[in-house]
C-alpha cells in the first residue's frame, strides 16, 4: 500500500496539486475524483483495474492527501471545481470519462454545469449532490472548527479514526485506516482537517442542484446500499433528476464503496464505461 505515490505536481490557484496516471498513453482517459475526508488512495484498486484498458488519472485535491495544505487555503467546493477545470486544461484533456465519489461528485458537477467542462460520460458514486447534506457531527465541527483545531493530538487522532471508520459498512483494514487518517495528523494536517469541514457549504450544491436536468451525457449513479453518511434513497432521487441516468446499488457496501465492495463496484463501473467509450 505504501507504493501508492503521486509523482506529478500541478501548481493550482489554491496550492500544489499532486497527481499521477496509470495505463498506456493514447487510450481513452478516465479521471477519478475522491471525496472528503479521503484522497486518491481510495481509488488505488479501481484505478489499477481500469488501467488495463484506459489511461487513468488520479489526483489529491488541494488540502487533501499529498497535496499542499496551508493556513487560509481555499478548499471549498467552489475552489475545487475551478481547480479541476484548470487541471483538465493542464492535461490538455477534452471530454474525459469522469468517475467522482462523495464531494468529488459536487466538484465534477460544478465544473460541468458552471465552467462548461465537457465529459464523455459521468459516474457519480455516493455523491454530495442533493440538499440536505452533512451529518450532525459534520455540522457541529463546521460551526466550531477553531475549537476542534486545538484538540490534543491524541484526541484528534481518535476522532478522525472514528469518523473515517464510519464510512465503511464491513469495516476498514487497519493499514487502510492508518493510510486514510495519516494526512490529517500533525502540522499542517490537523488544521487542514477542520478547515475543509468549515468550508463545506451546502450553498455550493444548491447553486447547481436545479440544473441537473440539463445534463446531456451518459450518467451512472452508483450507491452503497448500506451508506450511513448519505442515505441510499438519495440515489434514485438524483438519478430521476438527470435525464437517462442509470442507477446501480452495491449490496454490502457503505459510503466507501471502493473499499467495501471493490470487485462488485469495479464490475458495474467497467460495464458502464464499456457502453459509452
Amino acid at each position: 500500500m505504501s507504493e501508492w505515490q503521486l509523482s506529478e505536481t500541478f501548481r493550482s490557484t489554491s496550492g500544489d496539486v499532486r497527481w499521477g496516471h496509470l495505463g498506456q498513453p493514447g487510450r481513452s482517459p478516465v479521471v477519478l475524483l475522491h471525496g472528503t475526508p479521503f484522497s486518491s488512495y481510495v481509488w488505488r484498486a479501481v484505478a489499477r483495474a481500469l488501467a488495463r484498458d484506459y489511461q487513468v488519472f488520479v489526483w489529491d485535491m488541494p488540502g487533501y492527501g499529498a497535496s499542499e495544505k496551508f493556513a487560509g487555503q481555499d478548499v471549498s467546493l467552489a475552489a475545487q471545481g475551478r481547480i479541476f477545470t484548470e487541471l483538465l486544461t493542464h492535461w490538455g484533456m477534452e471530454e474525459p470519462l469522469v468517475v467522482a465519489h462523495d464531494f468529488g461528485g459536487a466538484v465534477s458537477l460544478r465544473a460541468h454545469l458552471l465552467h462548461g467542462v465537457r465529459y464523455r460520460a459521468l459516474a457519480l458514486v455516493d455523491p454530495v449532490a442533493l440538499a440536505p447534506w452533512g451529518s450532525p457531527f459534520f455540522r457541529l465541527v463546521g460551526s466550531h472548527s477553531e475549537v476542534f483545531e486545538e484538540l490534543p493530538p491524541a484526541l484528534h487522532r481518535a476522532l478522525v479514526r472514528e469518523y473515517v471508520s464510519s464510512a465503511s459498512s464491513p469495516g476498514l483494514h487497519p493499514a487502510v485506516l492508518d493510510r486514510l487518517v495519516q494526512p490529517w495528523l500533525g502540522d499542517p494536517g490537523q488544521a487542514a482537517f477542520y478547515r475543509q469541514i468549515a468550508q463545506a457549504d451546502q450553498l455550493h450544491t444548491d447553486e447547481v442542484q436545479d440544473q441537473y436536468g440539463k445534463i446531456d451525457l451518459p450518467t451512472l449513479v452508483c450507491w452503497g446500499q448500506d451508506d450511513t453518511w448519505i442515505p441510499v434513497a438519495k440515489g434514485p432521487e438524483l438519478a430521476a433528476r438527470i435525464p437517462g441516468a442509470r442507477l446501480e446499488t452495491i449490496a454490502g457496501a457503505g459510503h466507501l464503496v471502493q473499499e467495501d465492495a471493490p470487485a462488485e463496484f469495479t464490475a458495474a463501473l467497467v460495464a458502464f464505461l464499456q457502453q459509452v467509450s
